[in-house]
């Protein structure tokens, strides 16, 4: 199974650029909000028209502006699930299902894919129940039993956690992945969390201000995320503009040190990222003196502020992060980051 995507769209005050192509699987679309991420699945389902370029399902044209190919979204073979959901508030769960059987004229037919969705996601006993009786899960569920027993061969998966409650979240994440094992199709899974991304998609694409900024298998993006606003998204707090200072070094002006790498740096590094858990008081290499200046308490983890002797002023402090039981009872006079965990970015 495959999904390529390369297309352009102009929205007036913002331009839309998403290239990129799936092998199977999930594929996270990571950014932040109006980056572009929800515009890219309607365009792909074939609820807005491209300006240019083509979308291919499994080599089959969805859409191609040279040969103006367009198929309408019904024809695509592709299911959208919206953030709400979307069911038919006046229909009941049964109801919902039977609309995405609506191709299907064999009532016996029609039957057995109910039931058999109905069993799959375990809505069982909720079949004449409203919209509005049903919990975020089950809704998410219902909402995703019409879109499979329509068969399709996609399924553009749009923040389909943002309104579930996060004492909540994880649990239909796992849930969904189980789900999602038996699909064989390509998933597009659209979010702004990056731990989400991390732990339900084989894939990512990093997108801001309508582009594709890297795309790769996720601990490989995550691992090095190509730029300093990939850094940012992947979730890493400390970066800062650098210059190469030898074979295997890069000084940071901001911070006031020079940091050896393990990678070679290229004459076009411009910075320079270090993600908060990799700086530790035990680590030999690339130590800094540092000064403590704030601290903030998680569930599970603490996030210490340090800055540096030479760092310039106004710059934001270093993140720091440990788990609870990590937390030495004083705080060092000194922090090292391994050289590899010292990520360099080209201009």
């Amino acid at each position: 199974m495959s999904l390529l995507v390369d297309i352009e769209k102009d929205y007036g005050g913002f331009r839309l650029r998403a290239r990129f192509e799936t092998s199977g699987g999930i594929t996270g679309l990571l950014g932040a909000s109006g980056c572009g991420k929800s515009q890219t699945l309607r365009c792909i389902a074939g609820l807005q028209r491209p300006d240019r370029g083509r979308i291919l399902l499994d080599g089959r044209v969805l859409f191609d502006s040279e040969r103006r190919i367009d198929l309408p979204a019904q024809q695509r073979s592709v299911g959208y699930l919206f953030q709400s959901g979307a069911l038919f508030p006046h229909m009941t769960v049964r109801n919902n299902i039977l609309a995405g059987l609506h191709a299907v004229k064999d009532t016996a037919e029609k039957q057995r894919a109910l039931r058999s969705a109905l069993e799959l996601l375990a809505l069982e006993g909720l079949e004449d129940r409203l919209p509005g009786q049903l919990s975020g899960g089950q809704a998410q569920r219902a909402a995703l039993a019409r879109i499979l027993v329509s068969r399709p061969r996609a399924l553009l998966l749009d923040e389909p956690f943002s309104a579930v409650d996060s004492h909540l979240r994880e649990q239909l994440q796992l849930d969904l992945l189980d789900l999602l094992r038996t699909f064989a199709g390509d998933v597009i899974l659209v979010t702004h969390s990056r731990d989400e991304a991390y732990h339900m998609c084989s894939r990512i694409a990093l997108m801001d201000a309508g582009c594709i900024l890297t795309a790769g298998p996720v601990k490989q993006v995550f691992a090095n995320p190509g730029s300093s606003l990939g850094a940012r998204l992947t979730g890493c707090k400390n970066v800062a503009a650098a210059r190469k200072a030898g074979p295997r070094a890069v000084l940071v002006p901001d911070w006031g040190v020079t940091l050896q790498t393990a990678a070679p740096v290229g004459d076009g590094a411009a910075a320079v990222g270090i993600r908060a858990h990799a700086l530790r008081p035990d680590e030999p290499r690339n130590r800094m003196a540092v000064a403590f200046v704030g601290q903030v308490e998680e569930p599970f983890a603490w996030i210490v502020q340090v800055r540096t002797p030479g760092q310039r002023p106004g710059t934001p402090a270093l993140w720091w992060r440990m788990a609870k039981g990590e937390k030495p009872p004083h705080m060092p006079e000194a922090l090292g980051v391994a050289p590899e965990d010292v990520l360099v970015f080209d201009s």
